[in-house]
């Protein structure tokens, strides 16, 4: 009689548990990365009354006889189902589609989240709502991030406010030259050019057919601050209007600067022409690329679906600031919850494997998205209606019981 009431006890205990569960699943049903847990339930063990038999002549075997002796908790899970994914707008705000975990850091331990409601701080550092500093690489010259080493650092802005502005010292031009022009006839074509203090410069490039394969290009300028440039050459197309084989189509342009007005200087600048086609069609002339650029200040960030942040800035050059990381786990239901929607790892989720959003197990991102939470409210009412019944009845057994023991403790009379 007594087993039936410490069993109802731990029947009581257990379905508690699993409404405090619930609870918290409900109280998180709009809290950004949040995963929903799961509790099962256990025997606890059975006392045997009488044990197995096997069969003997002509009587069977008899089967164990034994008494439960309650429920205990088989294990509270973590449910790394993907939450539904809300548009914000906002560049800052990521989830990850797929597999893995941002990772932070509050300067003496690591920590893993699914939440990516982040932002950049007073001193330009990528941040979560509790200061938490997003980790992952910098890049060392503005456009590639070395994702190979282990070593993350903090995503910063600190070193990326301005830009720098550098002269341009490679150009490469394309486009097509009218087969129709005729000879000794010139297309003029204008470039700018950049100095070493960020200021910008024209300067015309002309092309003059002196046969029916070649032409001679040179370079001038009529900016007051470049007294000259020394840069000229010839090219030679083939039958099919490419630039013939063996044809030198690239030189190199010296600009002499306007020492009375200016201490700047600009390159000198590695030409390309190899790009060149000569055509019957219209004269289309166009550059390919070109470095250079005055100074800028940063404007807008933007993150792309891996990871990597990139700096908008005045002058409207783009540079390649830093690349977020992520973490992923053999185990991920081994994590340990530690508050703040974050997660440390233990010995069973399996040390982390880091690396760049949309490489090996590990989803991509979407920014401009956050993560919300996977709770299920259908699933979590009905959850807590099977668990209050259940309460109510161990809460039955209790009182059967002590009736039960009321009318023994009676017989006395």
């Amino acid at each position: 009689m007594l087993r039936s009431m410490y069993s109802a006890i731990s029947g009581l205990q257990a379905h508690q548990a699993r409404l405090d569960v619930i609870g918290n699943n409900i109280a998180n049903v709009n809290t950004v990365g949040y995963k929903a847990s799961r509790m099962t339930f256990k025997e606890i063990f059975s006392q045997t009354i009488k044990g197995a038999s096997a069969p003997q002549g002509n009587g069977g075997g008899t089967n164990p006889q034994q008494i439960g002796l309650g429920v205990a908790i088989a294990s509270i899970d973590t449910l790394f189902t993907r939450g539904g994914a809300q548009r914000t707008d906002n560049p800052t705000d990521l989830s990850i589609d797929g597999n893995g975990f941002f990772i932070v850091s509050n300067g003496e331990s690591i920590l893993y989240t699914r939440a990516g409601n982040f932002s950049f701080d007073s001193n330009g550092d990528l941040v979560t709502p509790d200061g938490y500093k997003v980790l992952g690489w910098m890049s060392t010259d503005g456009k590639t991030v070395n994702t190979d080493t282990g070593n993350l650092v903090p995503i910063s802005l600190k070193n990326w406010f301005g830009m720098e502005p550098s002269t341009t010292t490679q150009l490469e031009i394309g486009g097509n030259l009218n087969a129709s022009t005729g000879i000794n006839q010139s297309i003029s074509y204008n470039i700018i050019v950049y100095d070493t203090q960020g200021g910008s410069h024209v300067a015309t490039i002309t092309f003059t057919r002196q046969d029916p394969n070649t032409w001679n290009w040179s370079v001038t300028s009529q900016d007051p601050y470049i007294s000259s440039v020394d840069g000229s050459g010839t090219i030679t197309f083939g039958a099919d209007g490419k630039i013939a084989p063996n044809t030198q189509a690239t030189g190199t342009l010296t600009f002499n600067m306007n020492t009375a007005v200016t201490n700047a200087q600009i390159g000198p600048v590695n030409i390309d022409l190899s790009k060149l086609t000569m055509f019957s069609t219209e004269t289309d002339l166009r550059e390919l690329s070109k470095n250079g650029n005055e100074a800028g200040s940063l404007q807008s960030i933007n993150i792309d679906k891996y990871g990597v942040v990139s700096g908008i800035y005045s002058n409207g050059r783009k540079q390649v600031i830093g690349q977020i990381a992520l973490a992923d786990f053999q185990n991920p239901m081994g994590l340990e919850k530690v508050g703040n929607t974050m997660f440390i790892n233990t010995v069973n989720s399996g040390e982390p494997m880091i690396g760049a959003a949309g490489s090996g197990t590990r989803g991509s991102i979407n920014p401009g998205t956050l993560e919300m939470s996977n709770v299920n409210l259908a699933n979590e009412f009905v959850d807590m209606i099977t668990t209050q019944r259940g309460f109510q009845a161990n809460a039955k057994v209790i009182t059967v019981s002590d009736e039960m023991l009321q009318d023994l403790v009676n017989m006395k009379r």
